[in-house]
């Protein structure tokens, strides 16, 4: 069966529902909220949106611990008004992909009650159980350490043994070398599809499969795991992350999105490791998952040199027919923007890498007005990832950070910026929000930024529109060019497509002084990263789909410098 694989050119945002809109007035975002808010996506351009966990839960995770997958949370919504969601994204001509959290439930999900309530029980092997070691069975059942450090085993009195948790340990793994396990999981996968879903987001899926062995991990000198490596903890996790089973099950739940062909579905994995070994996901004939997260943009110097090295190893790794995803934040990750000195001319710039660069973007909700995380102690946060290192002094926070530890995530969760007002728009709760808002909302809002089309929300409005605009950012090849003169501050790249009559060269300063661009044609069309033109404004106003129509008018000179942290891009007649 031929499957249509227009995802390839789609935009990403990411919707944490919990601080997006809160329509009900309890302080805690919901579905309706995100109904209300259809307008503002539509309006700023992005073409997919990806929920956080929805599903009922007891929150300990705050949604990543699911108890039920066909069941909403009642703080978010209902079956109705999922559906309701569902229905008014598609209208808006956008797709709308969930997050789907296989490798455990909540230790409240009705299966792991089943499980731990006697041995032999039915649902007893839907979990991954052993007895323990040494004499009295008190000791865990291997060397096995968890994501987050400390042995992932937890002893439950009640049945005499041990139960696994790759996270935390209300999160108890599920064992998918059960047969019914799987069909289970993948039912819930084509319920989702069956309601109209558009793909899933796939939580720690390198986790999926352990070895049947039940083997020891080896022993190693990483104290800490990173985005670029799982090994950590002083242990190199060979039996637990990675298994050869979980890549076999990537090309399994590939086959299942592939039926539903029309339109066609997607796939993306929270993997971490080596472009070499997140490739693997997606299959030796690309027939794995469809994409995989590339972290290593958040952790890239803010250098001309940095990116330009990134940028091919990308293209090296994921050649055509694979594409690589362009992440610089998320849920657990400190906001992008406090990388960048606070500063939203550095923000644009990177937007400009995003979205002109070959790839998927992801963005993350207030990434688009440049919010920056909230500064609360690591001691009162609610996050369980903070509780499990409690014992940390807040005086230690700031080093885990360096360490690259980051487990105060609460810092990049507070509630969306809309306006000036009470709780910046997001609630009209008279009572606190779930978590604070920020309190710089007042300069920092949607409402405000609408009004000025220099400020970084229109930028990315903008790039948005001209990825949509010209084929060849959203489908096309990508050319670094290797000027030597340019290689220091300057990073330069095309996006042509076969074909098409358009080209795109983008040149990006990321220095803080003056530089000259390489002499070259004159474009036909040109925009900044600083300053949005008459014309653009208006043509984004009138919802004009192609402005390069009328060739003779839109023919300008080129620019000659590039002011700091200044991206232009021009656009050119192809051939």
């Amino acid at each position: 069966m031929e499957v249509r694989e227009d995802w390839k050119a789609t935009t990403v945002y990411q919707i944490y529902p919990r601080s997006f809109m809160d329509a009900d007035g309890d302080g805690i975002g919901d579905i309706e909220g995100i109904l209300q808010r259809l307008g503002y996506l539509k309006w700023l351009g992005v073409e997919t949106l990806w929920l956080s966990p929805v599903y009922a839960s007891p929150q300990r995770d705050f949604g990543y611990d699911i108890s039920d997958y066909r069941a909403i949370a009642p703080e978010y919504g209902t079956m109705e008004s999922m559906k309701r969601l569902i229905e008014a994204v598609h209208a808006q001509g956008m797709r709308l992909v969930m997050d789907m959290v296989m490798n455990h439930t909540s230790s409240d999900s009705a299966w792991f009650e089943a499980s731990r309530s006697h041995r032999d029980d039915p649902k007893r092997d839907w979990y991954l159980w052993r007895d323990g070691r040494g004499k009295d069975g008190k000791k865990p059942p291997n060397n096995w350490r968890s994501m987050i450090g400390g042995s992932g085993w937890h002893y439950e009195e009640q049945t005499e043994q041990w139960y696994w948790a790759t996270f935390l340990p209300f999160q108890p793994d599920l064992n998918y070398r059960n047969p019914v396990v799987k069909r289970a999981m993948l039912d819930h996968v084509r319920f989702w599809l069956d309601q109209g879903v558009d793909g899933f987001r796939l939580d720690i899926f390198n986790a999926i499969f352990k070895d049947a062995s039940f083997a020891d991990n080896p022993r190693s000198w990483r104290p800490f795991p990173s985005e670029d490596s799982p090994e950590g903890f002083f242990q190199r996790p060979l039996h637990t992350i990675d298994h050869p089973d979980t890549l076999a099950f990537s090309k399994e739940l590939r086959a299942v999105l592939d039926s539903y062909s029309h339109p066609s579905r997607f796939l993306v994995g929270e993997v971490f490791g080596s472009p070499e070994a997140l490739k693997r996901y997606c299959g030796e004939h690309a027939d794995g998952l469809h994409l995989v997260f590339l972290f290593r943009a958040m952790r890239t110097a803010f250098r001309a040199e940095a990116f330009r090295a990134l940028i091919a190893e990308y293209e090296q790794h994921f050649a055509p027919p694979l594409l690589p995803t362009w992440v610089f934040g998320n849920h657990d990750r400190a906001r992008s923007i406090d990388r960048l000195d606070g500063d939203p001319r550095r923000a644009a710039l990177l937007a400009f890498v995003q979205l002109t660069a070959r790839g998927v973007p992801f963005l993350y909700y207030g990434e688009e007005i440049g919010m920056t995380s909230l500064d609360t102690p690591f001691s009162s946060s609610l996050d369980p990832l903070a509780h499990h290192y409690g014992w940390v002094p807040d005086l230690l926070w700031p080093w885990m950070k360096r360490m690259g530890l980051f487990v105060h995530r609460d810092v990049c969760r507070s509630p969306m910026q809309w306006e000036d007002g009470h709780h910046a728009g997001f609630s009209g709760t008279k009572e606190k929000t779930w978590l604070p808002v920020h309190p710089n909302f007042r300069r920092v809002n949607v409402e405000a930024q609408r009004k000025d089309p220099n400020s970084l929300l229109w930028c990315y409005r903008r790039l948005l529109h001209w990825r949509r605009l010209l084929p060849c950012l959203a489908r096309g090849e990508m050319r670094l060019f290797e000027d030597q003169r340019s290689r220091r501050m300057l990073l330069g790249y095309e996006r042509s497509l076969a074909g098409e009559a358009w080209r795109a060269e983008i040149w990006l300063n990321f220095g803080t002084q003056e530089q000259a661009l390489p002499v070259g044609d004159a474009p036909l069309a040109w925009f900044s990263s600083l300053e949005a033109s008459v014309e653009e404004v208006a043509w984004l106003d009138r919802g004009v789909a192609l402005p390069m129509l009328s060739e003779a008018a839109l023919l300008v000179s080129r620019p000659t410098r590039l002011r700091p942290f200044e991206g232009v891009l021009l656009v050119h007649r192809h051939g």
